[in-house]
């Protein structure tokens, strides 16, 4: 059985190999999806709106202030 037994211990650690790929995409996308990332986007588009004009310098300290 010594030939045999090698074979399926090559196959479980291909099969545990293949589950921790799998695990590790899984946990990537779980966690990227759970960054709350409109913090990034409401920080730029109040650059923007300041650097258009559209509100002045103390409301965008103000609005910048309370993104933090």
């Amino acid at each position: 059985m010594g030939m045999m037994g090698f074979a399926l211990l090559v196959m479980l650690i291909g099969l545990l190999v293949v589950v921790a790929l799998i695990a590790v995409i899984v946990w990537a996308v779980m966690r990227s999806a759970s960054r709350p990332g409109s913090g990034d986007t409401a920080r730029r588009t109040l650059d923007e709106r300041y650097a258009r004009g559209e509100i002045g310098e103390d409301d965008y300290q103000r609005m910048k202030s309370q993104l933090r």
